[in-house]
């Protein structure tokens, strides 16, 4: 860690996935609280963080190069294995450096599948630093376990991590409350937790086991087929399913949230993150998505954590918890001048059965959750690709749920060999339904 102007420590931060939607949001974030600098003892002035590697896929070489450029960035990791991409990256530092008018800041350049989890350890981050995972799918695994191996602590948005590897996680931990949840929901029941005791799970700074809580209630905006039944989705299109009436994400958790599989993997974090048992999650539709998730304590007070739906706010908190950065002039505050409607409704298990099967998932053994997002990471890519229909996806995925046997105590093995059976089972589904 370095001291700021105000003599505040700077967090170093290592940014994985730095070119999809998490990652550049993360930045403005970043650009904001540099832009607004810290004074000593006033509340909500947080010394912006010191981005000290950035990760990316490798699809977007220009975007990195830029981002690297303007944040002084020293080290850069891209999980492309072609053999110019370590050129090709090199030529569009020269570039950017060149139209922003200062040096390439960069010293060192990974390359290859193991890169952002290679990056963690060569920036040095340690406790007092952070790591944005913002990887998305089940390779953000490996990475997670490095970060939290390092005593950084993690700022958690590749939920598919933890879903696949829970066990791992909880074994890879340095201290108590290492983890922050980015996820727009996680982050709000962490907040709400804050009105009570619950002293359990990955994120509480005290892990006693004593509780306040009730229940967890995980709001869901209900995706763009609310209110259709399934016979009125039998022929959607994947520019229909990736067309969300609320958030801006990327193609497979856009696809998994009109399916509702995203909430199922949300259960699961919750469950994982928080040490609920998945019958005390609760999952209500809330279509305007300005309440991100609420906490139900014993006394029957429910605590609900209410903001516009922008991910720089639990972007900002993951980046300095448990501080509250002033977000002035980036995330726009509630209107509460303005006439303002909320509604909730129950989850239509019938038409969205995803929910339901990540709570047997997480019942039948350790490694099922695994095999549930294994599956469905292969059915939403064959549906993406014109090869699978939309209501076969959920189908995939219970149907190799229900064909996995389970491993009661899994090691970092014994969890790839499960996502690998997942994936070529489902790869057969697919292909039989396609004949």
């Amino acid at each position: 860690m370095t001291a700021t102007a105000s003599g505040d420590p700077a967090r170093a931060v290592v940014l994985l996935g730095s070119t999809g939607s998490i990652g550049t949001q993360a930045l403005e974030v970043i650009d904001h609280l540099a832009a607004h600098p810290c004074t000593p003892g006033e509340p909500g002035r947080v010394p912006a963080p010191r981005v000290s590697g950035l990760a990316a896929g490798g699809g977007r070489l220009e975007l990195l190069a830029e981002q690297a450029v303007a944040h002084r960035v020293p080290r850069l990791a891209v999980s492309a294995s072609a053999g110019d991409v370590v050129p090709r990256l090199r030529a569009a530092l020269a570039d950017a450096a060149a139209r922003a008018g200062r040096p390439d800041p960069v010293t060192a350049i990974l390359a290859g599948p193991d890169a952002a989890t290679e990056l963690i350890q060569a920036a040095g981050v340690g406790e007092g630093d952070v790591v944005l995972n913002g990887i998305t799918g089940s390779v953000g695994l490996a990475p997670t376990l490095a970060a939290l191996r390092s005593g950084a602590t993690l700022a958690l948005a590749n939920k598919e991590s933890l879903v696949v590897g829970g066990a791992l996680v909880k074994r890879a931990l340095r201290r108590p409350g290492q983890v922050v949840p980015v996820d727009s929901e996680h982050s709000a029941i962490a907040q709400a937790l804050r009105a009570g005791v619950h002293e359990k799970g990955l994120t509480s700074p005290d892990v006693t086991g004593r509780s306040e809580v009730r229940r967890l209630i995980l709001t869901a905006s209900g995706g763009p087929f609310r209110g259709r039944t399934r016979a009125e989705l039998a022929g959607v299109t994947a520019a229909q399913a990736l067309n969300h009436p609320t958030w801006a994400m990327g193609p497979v958790v856009t696809v998994n949230s009109s399916t509702l599989v995203n909430k199922g993997l949300e259960l699961i974090e919750a469950h994982l993150l928080f040490d609920v048992d998945p019958a005390d999650i609760t999952v209500a539709v809330h279509p305007q998505s300005v309440v991100h998730s609420m906490v139900e304590f014993i006394d029957g007070a429910t605590i609900a954590q209410a903001s516009p739906p922008d991910m720089r706010l639990p972007i900002a908190l993951g980046l300095t918890w448990p501080h509250r950065p002033d977000l002035a002039g980036l995330v726009r505050p509630q209107p509460w001048t303005d006439p303002t409607a909320w509604t909730f409704e129950p989850l239509d298990a019938d038409t969205f059965p995803a929910v339901d099967l990540a709570r047997a998932a997480v019942a039948a053994s350790p490694t099922h959750p695994a095999v549930f997002n294994a599956a469905n990471e292969q059915a939403v890519a064959a549906f993406l690709d014109g090869r699978l229909r939309w209501l076969d996806i959920v189908a995939i995925d219970a149907a190799v749920l229900e064909a996995h046997t389970g491993h009661a105590d899994p090691g970092l093995d014994d969890v790839l060999a499960a996502d690998a059976w997942a994936r070529a089972r489902a790869d057969e589904l697919i292909a039989a339904r396609t004949r």
